[in-house]
């Protein structure tokens, strides 16, 4: 996400350049390509405070003259076929000189407050890069049997891109893809926008061998989970802007995001904005801005951005996908207790560049529901009927203990090592797991997506919509009471939901969507549940995705408090949990009486100040001990425990069942009466 493309060592670039014309022409004469810059923002580990705004400019200012360079490029695909040299003289020379020229702005702001930075300058040169997206790249042994689809599909990679060119330098509208265009253009190179994706891109997840392994806990470990519900952006709030990388900079992300959390994020917000902010979130007190970038549909349609900067106009086109489900949980460390979040801490995960840059920052993370215990880094899942696209990103968990963020967003966090330790002094804080659903039917690859169409992720335009680029961006401004809670929570054992008010036990759930689809096909084993608390390992084992019974949808009535006695983080405690029927021949919601922690109610009695402490303990969680249920309050009287049951009906029906008793009764003693008279007579 950082200024400009590949990290790579930096006389290969200058080897580029020099040789560039050469080089060049056999590039575009193998199809499609893209400009690979080394990546300056990277080498700035250290930048005073002083210069750190105009810095940031400045790095965004290489990214837009990188972005600017491709939209050339591709607009110039008749001009480079007439002239071998036309793409390094008009293209690459000048992109060159502009990045020269702002790295040594970059250098100049930082000498001024402290040490100029050295080493720089070989970073200017870029170079052309083939992109993979040509016809011998189609079967490359990941999608084996697509790979006849993939050739055929790529062969007319030079003709589309021709026409990619065409329909861009026609106006700035480049990659709408009406219509009857959209075939021709996703043929090659591929995508609405004409820079991908393509087939190569997509692999059937059910071909993929299970490949998440979780961190064994040890005795100290902090196996808690704290959930936040944030909604899912129904309210389609977008923008191009990044203000963690680009603060102050209009469509510095040249991609669209969605934003869930916080409403006010965009490159102008402020720490104060952020903090006085609204939020989609439902326990207000989580303010913390998660965002990331859109799927798109590249079926035709043109979206409020179509002719926007960020969207259309740098190859990022079609219907945005509005997820079906997005799930953030915090999770403890495998080896130790967690530490608070500061406010405001700023944490990135992957490289919205990693196409170029390569993999060390690449987090990315694709898969189906269902089979969540197989994860891709550099694949779109082609995922069966029945099944939904997954995104999990998995969030940084070391903090280096004083910094909310670094020069190039990255050193003043740490991901833990394979045993969950976290090196060079850095804390563990509370890992931000997040799970996003789509509802997306698998392309159809082998017609270029003209039947069911193919999906992507935005991205910058020389990233070709790749699926390794995949990133997310989290700012925590959570209210530091409810982030204590959270790792009361975390470090004691149990699971918490904050939009139930942290700490109030095993459950919560409230606002949370059904679980995931189960498993379309019957040889599929993946997220089962093996009764462990870790959601982190993407529904391998805890159901967490991948779980083959859905959990149900809890409801407004259903108690928080129910304990299934396991720790398992994807039913949000709503297991055993139904709301029973109001019939009176059935147990009474546990909401009216005391919670024995499984889900099983003792009927409230009376009102007296017992029986109202064990209400308040069954609605609320209570203390739940790490299993969920609720702590009894002291035992009701004798009185209350025998209060006798109300007999029904009035005063009236009691008298009409009285009366005719009594006029018997009178019938008999005048009997008795008459009897007696006559025998006295006789006598």
């Amino acid at each position: 996400m950082l200024g400009g493309g590949g990290l790579v060592a930096a006389n290969v670039y200058a080897t580029a350049s020099e040789s560039g014309q050469t080089q060049a022409g056999q590039v575009l004469a193998s199809g499609a390509a893209t400009i690979d810059c080394p990546d300056v923002g990277s080498q700035l580990t250290a930048v005073p405070d002083e210069a750190k705004a105009e810095v940031d400019k400045e790095l965004a200012l290489l990214d837009k003259q990188i972005a600017e360079a491709y939209q050339r490029l591709q607009q110039s695909t008749q001009a480079i076929q007439q002239d071998g040299a036309f793409a390094e003289n008009s293209i690459m020379n000048p992109l060159k000189e502009k990045r020269a020229a702002t790295i040594e702005r970059i250098a100049i702001a930082v000498d001024r407050v402290g040490d100029r930075p050295q080493g720089l300058e070989p970073f200017a040169a870029c170079i052309l890069r083939a992109s993979g997206n040509q016809g011998e790249q189609g079967g490359d042994g990941q999608n084996g049997d697509q790979g006849g689809e993939d050739q055929q599909q790529d062969g007319d990679n030079q003709d589309n891109q021709g026409q990619d060119g065409q329909n861009q330098g026609e106006g700035q509208d480049n990659g709408q893809g009406q219509g009857d265009e959209q075939g021709d253009q996703q043929g090659g190179n591929g995508g609405q926008g004409g820079n991908g994706p393509v087939a190569a891109d997509f692999v059937d997840i059910k071909s993929v061998q299970p490949n998440v392994q979780s961190a064994r806990k040890q005795g100290n470990a902090s196996r808690g989970t704290f959930s936040t519900a944030c909604g899912v952006n129904a309210n389609g709030l977008f923008n191009s802007d990044n203000v963690i990388v680009a603060p102050g900079v209009t469509n510095g992300a040249h991609h669209f995001h969605d934003y869930v959390g916080n409403q006010d994020n965009n490159a102008f917000a402020s720490d104060q904005d952020l903090a006085n902010g609204d939020t989609s979130c439902e326990n207000k007190g989580d303010k913390s801005s998660y965002f990331w970038p859109v799927i798109r549909l590249q079926n035709g349609a043109e979206e409020q951005d179509a002719g926007s900067p960020g969207g259309g106009i740098e190859g990022n086109a079609g219907e945005i996908v509005t997820p079906k489900q997005v799930t953030m949980t915090f999770v403890g460390n495998p080896q130790s207790k967690v530490t608070e979040m500061p406010k405001l801490l700023r944490i990135i995960t992957g490289d919205a560049k990693a196409f170029v840059n390569g993999n060390a920052n690449a987090n990315a993370s694709w898969s189906c529901t269902g089979f969540e215990d197989r994860q891709l880094k550099d694949k779109y899942p082609l995922c069966p009927q029945g099944s939904d696209v997954v995104r999990t990103f998995k969030f940084q968990s070391c903090w280096d203990g004083n910094n909310i963020d670094s020069a190039n967003h990255r050193t003043h966090v740490a991901f833990a090592d394979a045993n969950g330790v976290c090196g060079n002094g850095f804390k563990a804080i509370p890992q931000l797991v997040q799970r996003i659903v789509y509802d997306i039917d698998a392309p159809s690859l082998n017609d270029g997506g003209r039947t069911t169409p193919l999906f992507a992720v935005d991205s910058f335009p020389e990233q070709l919509h790749k699926p390794v680029t995949d990133h997310g961006d989290f700012i925590n401004v959570f209210d530091e009471d409810l982030m204590g809670e959270m790792v009361d929570c975390i470090n004691g054992g149990r699971k918490c939901d904050a939009a139930d008010g942290a700490g109030d036990g095993d459950g919560g759930g409230a606002g949370e969507e059904p679980g995931n689809s189960p498993s379309p096909t019957p040889e599929n084993p993946p997220g089962g549940n093996n009764g462990d608390d870790d959601p982190a390992d993407n529904g391998n084992g805890n159901g967490n995705g991948g779980e083959n019974t859905p959990s149900p949808t809890p409801t407004a009535t259903a108690p928080s408090g129910g304990n299934n006695q396991d720790e398992e983080p994807a039913d949000n405690g709503a297991e055993n949990t139904e709301k029973p029927s109001t019939d009176s021949t059935q147990a009474p919601d546990p909401a009216d009486g005391e919670d024995k922690g499984n889900g099983e109610a003792v009927p409230k009695t009376d009102s007296s100040p017992s029986a109202v402490q064990s209400d308040e303990a069954a609605a609320t969680g209570g203390d739940d001990n790490d299993l969920g249920g609720a702590v009894p309050g002291p035992e009701p009287s004798s009185a209350s425990v025998l209060e006798p049951q109300a007999t029904s009906g009035g005063l009236a029906d009691t008298g009409t069942q009285l009366w005719p008793a009594a006029a018997g009764a009178l019938l008999l003693l005048a009997g008795f009466v008459l009897l007696r008279r006559i025998n006295s007579r006789q006598t």
